[in-house]
């Protein structure tokens, strides 16, 4: 059997990457490997963190090793975790890549492992270009690319992006698989009930962390036309803020919306992610720039219309017409889609659609091309 090493974001940390990392751990298990996580001892500084707490309030979970070793801002810790992982006989290591912060850690511990061991090291990138971009993020991606054997893309834009950095090591596309660990959908009713909301009104939801290039003020300014203020809609907006949320309430009140639009501004747990997705008739995420989301994979999840922007790989996931949205991110042209779901009634014949395409995203294809790309890797 296989030894492998996942590197990244785990227990106690939460949000979508702990998920995606634990959710890999079991689909490889489920195959035969044997599989460690090595998450943090420390993931962000308190002072770089911008919301509210980086923990989980929800035990570990079962069935996983997970070991916190990772100390992302101390190079004697990269070169003592390197040196160790390399003593491991592991077969291949997976770097879970998405901010250019962590690429001196994963860069340092990467070369170590090279250096002492034949183990591959692989990433898988969320993003290689950062959606807030500063100075010296190129620089600092181009010191974590260098170590790696092969890359797994979550999407074609990211896989295009790659290019600026590696034009020769192997390299798959494979899109985010979908997120099943917030329980089987309820019904709407129950949904609507659960979160105390007024059944005599559709919803549509905006969910996950809060920040400037997810598009959060395009959607208030789109919600704010004239011809959506005659309808029953209500928008939901459900994350915490990683930004500055003055702004938003600003705009919120400047159209008049604050009885339109309800803002529950915390975290939310996996246990009640359920209800806020099957509350919403769609799911909306007007990104101003996006590489994938695991928003999407969240409404996938719950059988969930989507409206999306044509940027990045958003455009990949939802087909057009088919399982919902994808329009360009300008608040007329989210009004118009919004208009016509609701007047059209195509929440049904979206849903059948989503229930098609949803096949394309299973965790065991994912698995299947990290094998693929080992292979490449090694036939090189």
């Amino acid at each position: 059997m296989k030894k492998v090493k996942i590197i990244g974001t785990s227990h106690p940390y939460r949000g979508g990457l702990a998920a995606f990392n634990e959710h890999l751990a079991f689909e490889l298990q489920s195959q035969g490997f044997v599989v460690e996580i090595e998450t943090f001892t420390l993931q962000y500084p308190g002072f770089l963190f911008p919301g509210k707490t980086q923990y989980a309030d929800w035990p570990a979970p079962e069935n996983i090793s997970i070991k916190r070793t990772v100390n992302s801002v101390s190079p004697l810790n990269w070169i003592r975790v390197g040196k160790s992982i390399a003593s491991e006989n592991v077969d291949f290591v997976i770097f879970k890549y998405w901010l250019p912060f962590l690429a001196p850690c994963f860069g340092t511990i990467a070369r170590q492992i090279k250096s002492r061991s034949g183990t591959q090291v692989i990433a898988i990138l969320d993003n290689i270009i950062p959606h807030e971009k500063r100075i010296g993020d190129l620089a600092l991606t181009r010191y974590f690319v260098k170590p790696v054997d092969g890359f797994i893309a979550m999407s074609k834009s990211v896989l295009s992006d790659l290019e600026n950095f590696d034009k020769t090591s192997p390299r798959l596309y494979s899109p985010h698989p979908l997120f099943t660990n917030f329980g089987r959908p309820v019904s709407k009713v129950e949904a609507i009930r659960n979160l105390k909301l007024d059944p005599g009104f559709s919803y549509m939801l905006f969910f996950g962390f809060i920040r400037d290039y997810k598009g959060l003020d395009l959607l208030v300014e789109a919600f704010s036309d004239k011809r959506l203020r005659d309808r029953k809609i209500k928008l939901l907006v459900a994350g915490e803020f990683y930004t500055n949320s003055k702004k938003y309430f600003d705009l919120i009140d400047l159209y008049h919306l604050k009885d339109d639009i309800i803002v529950y501004p915390e975290f939310i747990p996996d246990k009640k992610v359920a209800d806020w997705f099957c509350a919403a008739d769609i799911i909306v995420q007007p990104y101003k720039s996006a590489t994938q989301s695991g928003v999407t994979q969240i409404g996938y999840h719950f059988d969930k219309p989507m409206l999306v922007t044509d940027v990045g790989g958003l455009p990949e996931i939802v087909p057009h017409m088919k399982g919902g949205y994808v329009v360009q991110p300008h608040p007329q042209d989210i009004a118009d889609a919004i208009l016509d779901f609701f007047d059209n009634n195509r929440e049904q014949s979206f849903t059948e659609g989503i229930r098609k395409e949803k096949t394309r995203f299973g965790w065991d294809t994912m698995v299947k091309n990290i094998s693929l790309l080992i292979d490449q890797i090694e036939n090189q």
